[in-house]
This record gives C-alpha cells, structure tokens and sequence, in this order.
C-alpha cells in the first residue's frame, strides 16, 4: 500500500463557515427525497423491472415520501415506460411530486419533457459535472464552457416548460459539489439561478451532491454552509443534500449539512446506491425519531418495509443495520441484559413515558420489532438477569436470584455445547426438566393437615412401587412436610429460600411455588405449580431435594 499517492481532493470555502458547529442537534426534519428508484435502481446487479418499480414506488408512499425521484427518462425504455405508466394510470397522489434526472444535454431535456407529458406536480432535475477533476480529465472544459453548459441546460428547462404551459419545478446540482471550488460552485449556481429566477410560490432546488465522498462530513458542512450564506434567491430556494457513503459517514455528512442550513436531502431506503451507497434515509430519519423528532416518515413496521425491500431489490440488510437489522436490539452479554431488564422495571415500576432504558436507543416496539424475540438473547455468554428477564417476559416467571444464577449456569452450558442461541421456549423447557416436572427418587402423593398446636401433616411418600404416610409437627404446612420427609430419609435440610406468586388472575388461578434448600453444603431449587399454594410450595420442594439427592449420587 502507498498512501504517499494520495492527495485532498476537497476545497474549504475561502471564509470560515462554522456556525454549523455551534448547533447540538436538528430540531425539525427536513424534505425528504427518495431516489430509490434512480440512484438505487441503477446500482443493481439486475436492475428493477416496471412492475416491480411500482411497487416499490406504493411503498415509499406508504412510508411518507412526497417527493420520489421516478428515474432517468432518456437512460433506458424501462425508466421512460415506467414514467409513463405512473402518469397515464393515475398512480401519483395528488400531494406527491414526482422527481426527474436528466443531464443538461439538449436531446436528453427534451426526452425527459416527452416521459412527463400530462403531469402535474414535476421537479425537473437538471445537472452538470463542475469539478476540478471533472472539468480536467473528463470534460477539457474550461470554467467559463462548464458555466455555459449549466446555463444552456437551464435555460431550456425553461423554455420547454413555458411552451408546455406547464408549472414544472426545477432543481439543479453542480455534480459533484465538494470536489469544486465552493466559490466556482455558489457561480455556477448563481447563474443558474438568475435563469429560473425562482419565486416563493415556485422555489427551486439546489442539490449539492457528495457524488464520491472525499472528506470528513464536517468539510461538506462548511462547503454547505457558505452556498447557504452566500447563494441569490435563498428566499426562494431549497436547499438539498445528496451524500454518497464512500467514507462511511454519509448519515454523517448529512445531519452536519442540516445543522449548516439545508433544508433537503436526497437518499434511498437502507443507503443502496452505487460503490458504497446514498445516505440511508432510514437511519437519518431515525436519529431525528430518537432525539424527540418527528421525522415525518413511518417506520413503524420496519420488519415488513426490510422484507419488501429485499424482495424488490434483491439486496440484503446487514443483522447489525441501524434500527432494521436483526440484531441491532439484541443483547447476549450478561450485563448489559441485566441492564434492560432493570431499566425496563425502572420505567414501569415510575410509569414514565421518557424513554432511558440502557443500551437501546429506542423502543423496539416503536419499530414493530418484540422484547421477547429481539431485545434479550440468550448464548453462552448472557447472564441470570437476561435469563430471569426472558422467563419473565414470556412465561410470567420471576425466578428468586439464587434460582437464577442456577438457571443461567444451565443455559450457559446447553448453549455451549450445542453451539446455538436459546430462545424463550428453549429456556422454558430447561426450567421445567430441572426445576419444575416431578423425577428423580420420590415423590409426595396425597397430604392432610390438621391443626393441634402448630400443624400436624401426614405425607404419603411414593418411592417406585412403595409407598408410606409419615406424620410430622411443624410450625407450617410446609415445615411440617419437610420435618416428615427429614424423619423418612434419615437427612437434615435447610430451606434457604421461599418464593412465590400468582401466574393468572381470576378464580382459578394459578400460583408458582420457588423453595431451595441446603444440605451436605449443596444448595439447589426446585419449582411447583398449582392452584393450590400449598402444594405447589410441596411440589417445589420435593424437586429441589430430588436434585440434591441426584447430585448426591
């Protein structure tokens, strides 16, 4: 590798343009424009066919896009057809606006003003390559040609659509924007401008595209900043962002390019575009969404709006994708589960509708996505608190602490040896083989109680075929069955610990029974459930002596 090659490409504005930087955060969302169906549509290994771009044009509307770059008229039969179809099947609500690109060649205008005869709500997108590198290698044009091409492209913009009599919209983008001098760049614009000569009622739009990322995102904030300060007609124009991802930091580039007075920005749904993609709306519109913004696009069942995405395009999301990725929720390490699981207590237990639960940015509902499912994973290296949080959440299990860490050793070991992630059902299963159906050496059949003085129990001890009624004292129903098993097996026990608590409402529900206890220095658990409290809490014991009679083996 030699990086001594390599040289800036980006020219900072000839005055200083950080006002940007003194913001902390975007308070409203800006313009959004998809171009999913051009710019993403174009980098496809197989690019999308009509029927297929419709679809995927229902389901940016569905999301809230009200401007949708439709395509590239003059590229293929394919974008003219697909234009066609959009307006001559009346498919485009009346508060949508429909999006055009073409290059600022005469036969190329004059083909797109063929694709969007008979619309009505249109913005003309018209652009030039301005440079340095462009200019140089590819064009070996001057400043003032590249200047006369922008202007001649304008121009008859302007004229095609005076003679149509129609009330097209038009935007302009010096191509790639931050690799031009900012200065050449506001003249280019300026001239332009003066052509359009937009009003409040007819604003144009002036994109100014990161076509190759070449900086970090706060170079193209100042470059932004000083067309803001600088540009003719601001008034009257919008100001929009279209940053490409070459670097990584197109989400970046574009928050920074707000915060420097963009009002606009251009991108595709999940970053698909050309080399490493647009700036994805996605995570752009969900940082605001996050930060107590409305963004003003609907994500709320981002599950179904990947699934349509991959169908249409054909294109995967990554598991660690911002807020549509499979794992982006997820948590397997122990403390960071014990974490989510006490913050998610904290807030019920305040019922606040403020959301600072630790480790996820934001509620996984609010995205369609389940805490079951998606927040609390469990693998080798999740702890007691994501496993007593699991149980908790599905099966209304709220296992004592020392039960827990028992339970987790359990899943922890499962998940080793097998080599695989537990769900909520796998979890369950465990918890029942060891601490909940009845094995092992006894068990206790029928129990009667009387009171004289304390409680008196006779306890039917089942041992295989044998059975015996042993009658003990105790203080309570359970420490006088404990008493009675103690005398029948020669042994002596402590109960370290007694838990329990209703799993239903109602007249027949049902209560769960957790009981530990200690002997020859082990300690282990058992569980019982019953509508009868009492026998549950029998139940749990008899499993918890049963694994200590198992370990004592």
């Amino acid at each position: 590798m030699d990086a001594g090659k390599y040289r800036r490409q980006f020219i900072l504005p000839p005055e200083r343009c950080m006002d940007w930087a003194e913001q902390s955060a975007l308070t409203r969302a800006p313009v959004w424009c998809s171009v999913d169906l051009r710019d993403g549509n174009q980098a496809l290994v197989e690019p999308m066919d009509l029927n297929t771009k419709l679809e995927f044009f229902r389901l940016l509307v569905e999301i809230g896009f009200r401007e949708i770059e439709v395509g590239f008229p003059a590229a293929s039969d394919t974008e003219f057809e697909f234009i066609r179809a959009l307006i001559e099947g009346d498919l485009v609500p009346s508060d949508v606006t429909l999006q055009v690109l073409t290059q600022a060649r005469e036969h190329i205008i004059r083909r797109t003003f063929e694709a969007i005869e008979g619309a009505e709500n249109v913005i003309v997108h018209v652009y030039n390559s301005t440079s340095v590198a462009q200019r140089e290698q590819v064009f070996a044009k001057s400043k003032g040609e590249i200047l006369r091409i922008a202007e001649d492209g304008a121009r008859l913009l302007r004229e095609l659509t005076e003679r149509a009599g129609a009330g097209y919209r038009f935007e302009y983008s010096p191509e790639s924007f931050t690799g031009t001098e900012p200065e050449y760049a506001l003249e280019v614009v300026d001239a332009v401008l003066d052509i359009w000569k937009p009003t409040a009622e007819r604003k144009a739009v002036v994109n100014l595209p990161a076509t190759v990322e070449n900086a970090m995102p706060h170079v193209y904030a100042q470059q932004v900043e000083y067309l803001h300060k600088h540009l003719k007609y601001r008034e009257n124009v919008v100001l929009s962002l279209h940053p490409h991802n070459d670097r990584g930091c197109g989400v970046a580039a574009a928050e920074f390019g707000l915060l420097a007075g963009a009002d606009r920005v251009e991108g595709t749904l999940f970053g698909n575009g050309e080399r490493t993609g647009n700036c994805d709306l996605v995570t752009l519109a969900m940082n605001l969404y996050s930060q107590g913004v409305d963004p003003g696009l609907d994500f709320s069942n981002m599950p179904s709006i990947a699934a349509r995405y991959r169908k249409f395009t054909g294109m995967e999301i990554s598991p660690r994708q911002p807020y549509a990725g499979e794992l982006v929720f997820a948590a397997f390490s122990g403390s960071h589960q014990d974490a989510i699981a006490k913050g998610m207590r904290y807030r019920a237990e305040r019922e606040t509708e403020d959301w600072t639960v630790p480790y996820l940015p934001i509620d996984p509902r609010d995205v369609g996505r389940e805490y079951d499912s998606d927040v609390i994973r469990i693998n080798s290296q999740s702890g007691k608190g994501g496993v007593g949080y699991v149980l908790e959440r599905a099966y209304g299990l709220k296992l004592p602490a020392r039960l827990r860490e028992c339970m987790s050793a359990i899943a922890k070991h499962v998940s080793d040896e097998e080599h695989r992630e537990l769900r909520a059902e796998d979890l369950y299963r465990l918890f029942e083989t060891h601490f909940l159906l009845p094995r092992g050496k006894f068990f206790v059949g029928e129990v009667h109680y009387r009171q004289e003085n304390g409680i008196t129990a006779s306890v039917e001890i089942v041992e295989g075929e044998k059975r015996t009624v042993v009658t003990a004292e105790g203080n309570g129903r359970l420490d006088a069955v404990s008493n009675a098993l103690k005398a029948h097996f020669g042994i002596d026990f402590t109960l370290v610990g007694y838990e329990q608590h209703a799993l239903s409402d109602g007249s027949q529900a049902r209560a769960i029974s957790y009981v530990g206890a200690a002997m020859d220095g082990r300690t282990d658990w058992g569980a019982g459930i019953h509508s009868d409290i009492i026998r549950a809490s029998v139940s749990a014991l008899v499993c918890a002596l049963n694994n200590l009679f198992a370990t004592r083996e």
